[in-house]
C-alpha cells in the first residue's frame, strides 16, 4: 500500500502533518543520540527531507513513525560516523556550558547523562524502548538487528542504568 501523494497540496500537508506529529519525538531521540541541539536539529532537517524524497516510495508496511525513526536513527548514524565528527571535541560537560542571562532552576539530569554514558547499541536501543516506546521486535526491525541481540542490549543496558543510578532513586524496599 503506497502512501496517497497525488498532488504536491496532499504531498505539503502530509509533510505538514508529519512533522507537526512526530517532530518534538524525533528530535528529542535525534538529540539523545547525538548530544548536541544543533547537531540534532540538523539531523531532523535531514531526516525530514529524506522523508520527503522518499514519500512516494513509503509502502505503508509500517507506521510512519516507524519509517521516520528508522531515517533518524540512519542520520544520526551517518552523523557521527562522519570525519567532522572525529576531529572535534565531543567531551564537553553540561556543567561547562556558559551561564544564561536568565536564571533557572536547574533540573536533575542524572538519568539522562547515565543513558548518555551508555555503549551506543545499548543507549539506541533503551531510547527506542523507553523514550519512543517501540517494542523489541519493532526496534530489531529498526536498527536491523535479530530481536535476540535488540533483546540482549536492552537487558545490558538497563542492568548498567540500574547500577549507576543505585541511590539514586527510592527502592521500594526503602520505603516504609
Amino acid at each position: 500500500m503506497a502512501a496517497d501523494t497525488g498532488t504536491k497540496t496532499e504531498t505539503r500537508d502530509l509533510m505538514e502533518a508529519l512533522i507537526h506529529q512526530h517532530g518534538d519525538s524525533l528530535f528529542r531521540l535525534c538529540f539523545m543520540c547525538l548530544g548536541d541541539r544543533a547537531l540534532a536539529e540538523d539531523a531532523l532537517q535531514d531526516t525530514f527531507v529524506k522523508a520527503f524524497k522518499a514519500l512516494d516510495k513509503f509502502r505503508g508496511d509500517s507506521t510512519y513513525k516507524t519509517w521516520l525513526t528508522r531515517i533518524a536513527v540512519n542520520v544520526c548514524k551517518s552523523i557521527r560516523r562522519s570525519a567532522w565528527m572525529r576531529h572535534v571535541d565531543r567531551n564537553k560537560s553540561l556543567d561547562n556550558l556558559p551561564a544564561g542571562d536568565v536564571p533557572f532552576e536547574m533540573a536533575d539530569d542524572t538519568v539522562i547523562r547515565a543513558v548518555m554514558s551508555l555503549p551506543e547499541r545499548q543507549r539506541t536501543v533503551i531510547l527506542l524502548y523507553f523514550y519512543q516506546g517501540f517494542r523489541v521486535p519493532e526496534i530489531a526491525q529498526l536498527i536491523s538487528l535479530p530481536v535476540s541481540t535488540v533483546s540482549s542490549q536492552l537487558q545490558r543496558g538497563k542492568a548498567k542504568l540500574k547500577n549507576d543510578l543505585k541511590g539514586w532513586y527510592y527502592d521500594e524496599e526503602d520505603l516504609p
